[in-house]
């Protein structure tokens, strides 16, 4: 039992290591971890309900779950090819554009949260 839970532990460890170099080097996490606060100020400061919460914090997990995704797929497309391969470049751009995708998706339903808070 005690060796599962170290490896369990150590495993938590890894993942907060992978956190931690994304936010490090890759400027878009930045971006989306700043970004994450900033709603979640806005959201204390409107009063969201808790659906609106539950909701808000599912689109920020999955956005930077997406953004690790992203990440960690250009470092192994990197790793296996130093030479530019129409292929190599077609699958970092298909992960970016999922990246966007729920960018942009997130946006719109922030929108539709606050805004009516806001101006209505």
């Amino acid at each position: 039992m005690f060796m599962k839970l170290s490896r369990l532990l150590r495993s938590f460890g890894f993942a907060a290591q992978g956190i931690g170099v994304s936010l490090k080097r890759e400027q878009n996490m930045r971006v989306h971890a700043l970004a994450a606060v900033i709603v979640i100020i806005a959201g204390f400061l409107t009063g969201l309900d808790k659906s609106e919460w539950m909701l808000i914090i599912m689109l920020i997990g999955g956005m930077i779950a997406l953004e690790l995704v992203n990440s960690a797929l250009e470092r192994t497309v990197d790793l296996v090819t130093a030479e530019r391969h129409p292929l190599a470049k077609q699958a970092k751009d298909m992960a970016a554009g999922a990246v966007l995708v729920f960018a942009v998706t997130s946006a719109i339903i922030g929108l539709l949260i606050f805004l009516p808070k806001w101006f209505y």
